[in-house]
């Protein structure tokens, strides 16, 4: 990808930089959305930070969090780029849900979703090159069918679970569960292109 350039101040639109466009994050799914519109990084780099809920946190509160350590830690080794960071979980009331640990775990979560709805929630942070940092949040609420035992037990042998918020994917098996969405599918998905596109683009990105 060709070089790019970003104004550092407004009022020295001639002092330029060099920059890059890093995911702060090792989720695939986000990588092919981001490619998907045409928003493909220049690196992947996930952050290691500590997702661990804080006590009485609110899911809302929790991915707005999340999203904003990940992309800070990835901004302290790389400063003077663009870093794009986000989170992703699930809540039912004020309990966040995160990923499955193991089987029984993701059984647990897929039964109490089971014919109820529930919200998905992601917290999308950006650094721009000169540290100015802002977020956004988006949430959609999503309706599961009953699910049969049967279902149930096949999907959890598929081991499709994994690594995912809630333990579905929208795009795979678990969108066989969703009766209907209520907002950004994308979103479900793990990154609302909509709000992450507006975002840089706010920001003086030009990708």
């Amino acid at each position: 990808m060709g070089q790019r350039w970003f104004s550092l101040t407004p009022l020295n639109p001639y002092r330029l930089i060099p920059f890059m466009l890093i995911l702060a994050s090792a989720s695939p799914a986000r990588l092919e959305l981001l490619r998907s519109i045409g928003l493909a990084p220049d690196k992947v780099l996930p952050a290691d930070v500590d997702e661990t809920p804080l006590k009485a946190e609110k899911p809302e509160q929790y991915v707005l969090r999340v999203a904003r350590m990940k992309a800070e830690a990835v901004a302290e080794l790389h400063p003077e780029n663009f870093i794009l960071a986000a989170d992703t979980a699930a809540s039912l009331g004020l309990t966040i849900i995160g990923k499955a640990e193991d089987a029984r775990h993701a059984r647990e979560i897929i039964q109490r979703f089971s014919g109820r709805r529930h919200r998905v929630h992601t917290g999308i942070c950006v650094i721009a090159p000169n540290g100015v940092t802002r977020t956004r949040r988006v949430t959609t609420v999503v309706k599961f069918a009953t699910i049969a035992e049967p279902e149930l037990e096949a999907y959890i042998t598929s081991g499709e679970w994994r690594g995912k918020a809630g333990a579905f994917g929208i795009q795979g098996r678990g969108g066989g569960f969703i009766e209907w969405i209520n907002g950004s599918f994308s979103n479900v998905i793990g990154l609302p292109l909509v709000e992450t596109r507006n975002l840089l683009k706010g920001m003086g990105y030009k990708g």
